[in-house]
């Protein structure tokens, strides 16, 4: 890399452009591509407004000839200004460093660190942990402000959420904010991560989030909507607060997952027992120490069994799921020594069973909570889920109780779904599932409604009736499975209702909002995976 770069930086936006760290100007890299970039124009920017430092890049890229001089190396040894650019550039490099790895500010005084800054350069002086907690990283924190865009958003939603500090005893409640920029991009940007002090009253956690708005300059009107749990006083919150809120889906699934555990006792009795046989190990280096022999005379992958936690439901499934991989080595341990909890043959067999219904949690879960995620994965997602706890196989035998509390749970609990704008509407506009994941036909009709309502608002026309006139059927709601084998993952499910939506017939409507959406709707969707913007 040239030794010019120690004075520009790449433009965030435009990587054609090269800002001198001295003048903060734009300057041009010789073109548009990347096959066309180069110095020159870097290098004549340095020559003609920074003399000085142009004469420390021409003495830098020649070549030496000579053994350094007694005044070369005394210079080597001088530390270099801390107002310098080069200081200031190291010395924010190492900010972001502690920002984007979670790092205390204490880690710059660690002496292995310090060491290696002195190897790699031995003039730069490492400034304080105090001057990072006070001059440093809020000189970030505002650069970042300044880059995090929010006022030409007209609409922004956010995420909220209340926990409690793993590493000191104090509640935090965090602000995140999700946008779709000018150029259809998703945007999403950790505005506030804040100490919660005091009792967490409705009261108070309003008066907290809208001090956070207020810090970005938005004002209720801009709030699309604000995910958050399904604790009242959350609810509550937002709802004194005036804004549009909806209740944390994993959340919702981990209460369905807990009833239906707790629904019959022959699980209870499994995870009680593979409980305490998970604990022996944890507890105990020397049983586990003969268990990793075991797994190597057997060929197996030396893993460790996972304890779960009663409050998360998916650390139980992670449990059951670690026992039945290493049920051979278990097996061949407990012939040797005796175990706190003993499972039998139906018992192996059930603790199957049990793990293969949860997956299907396991995996909606994992839909609703990635990064990518929106409103609109949540009707096909409960949809999915819900036909494949309808299906009846044979070998639900000994959990067929576990699979309808389960079920009846789900259906109480996101009853609701298909009848919130905010689901419907996202759902209807995703071209990965437009119409094709609604269970009831009444729901189906009004979110069409409503959609052809909101098209002819936005364009300006105007619809004859509420409810479309059709000539031709209309796209049939997912109906509960029948009796049927296989089809027992997410994916399977949502390929099989696609199917069944590609089957059916189109209508075309008369007013032009309403052709607009049916033309929507008669093409055909796009890949599960892929980008719906």
């Amino acid at each position: 890399m040239s030794a010019v770069w120690k004075y520009f930086q790449v433009d965030d936006k435009n990587v054609s452009i090269a800002k001198c760290e001295l003048c903060k100007l734009g300057i041009s890299r010789g073109g548009k591509e990347k096959a066309a970039f180069n110095t020159t124009n870097l290098i004549r920017h340095l020559k003609n407004k920074h003399p000085t430092q142009y004469n420390e890049f021409t003495q830098a890229t020649q070549p030496r000839t000579s053994q350094p001089t007694l005044q070369d190396l005394f210079q080597k040894r001088e530390k270099m200004p801390g107002d310098s650019a080069k200081a200031q550039t190291i010395t924010a490099k190492v900010a972001q460093m502690i920002a984007m790895s979670d790092l205390p500010f204490a880690f710059v005084e660690n002496p292995g660190f310090l060491m290696l800054m002195e190897h790699i350069e031995p003039r730069f002086e490492m400034p304080s942990r105090h001057y990072f907690t006070e001059k440093a990283l809020p000189a970030l924190h505002k650069k970042i402000f300044d880059k995090v865009l929010l006022s030409d958003a007209p609409h922004v939603s956010f995420t909220t959420d209340i926990w409690s500090s793993s590493v000191a005893p104090m509640s935090l409640l965090s602000l995140t904010a999700q946008l779709i920029d000018s150029s259809f991009v998703l945007r999403r940007a950790t505005l506030h991560v804040r100490e919660f002090r005091g009792s967490h009253t409705a009261e108070r956690i309003q008066q907290s989030i809208e001090n956070m708005l207020n810090n970005w300059g938005i004002d209720k009107e801009r709030v699309h909507v604000i995910l958050r749990d399904n604790a009242a006083n959350m609810k509550k919150a937002m709802r004194d607060m005036g804004v549009r809120s909806l209740g944390c889906v994993a959340h919702s699934c981990q209460l369905c997952v807990q009833e239906g555990l707790l629904s019959q006792r022959s699980v209870t009795e499994i995870l009680a027992n593979a409980r305490k046989i998970v604990g022996h190990f944890k507890h105990s280096p020397l049983a586990y120490s003969r268990l990793e022999d075991i797994q190597m005379d057997l060929h197996m992958d030396i893993k460790r069994l996972q304890q779960d936690v009663q409050t998360r439901w998916n650390s139980s499934l992670y449990m059951l799921q670690s026992l039945l991989e290493q049920k051979r080595a278990l097996s061949v341990f407990a012939a040797e020594r005796t175990l706190p909890a003993a499972l039998t043959a139906y018992q192996w067999e059930l603790m199957s069973k049990v793990a293969d219904v949860l997956s299907p949690f396991e995996e909606l879960t994992k839909v609703v909570s990635r990064e990518t995620a929106t409103a609109a994965d949540v009707i096909p997602a409960i949809t999915v889920l819900i036909r494949v706890l309808s299906r009846e196989r044979d070998e639900d035998q000994g959990i067929r109780t576990m699979k309808r509390t389960l079920l009846d749970a789900v259906e109480k609990r996101f009853a609701d779904v298909e009848t919130e704008p905010l689901f419907y509407i996202a759902t209807l506009l995703d071209p990965r599932y437009k119409d094709g994941f609604f269970t009831k036909s009444a729901n189906l009709l009004l979110a069409k409604e409503h959609l052809i309502q909101e098209v002819a608002k936005s364009e300006g026309m105007r619809v004859a009736s509420a409810v479309p006139e059709e000539t031709g059927a209309a796209a049939e709601p997912v109906n509960k499975a029948p009796r049927h084998e296989g089809c027992s993952s997410l994916d399977s499910a949502f390929e099989e209702i696609l199917q069944e939506r590609q089957s059916q017939a189109r209508s075309v409507s008369t007013t032009s909002a309403e052709a607009q959406v049916q033309t929507y709707f008669s093409e055909q969707t796009t890949p599960k995976k892929s980008d719906p913007l």
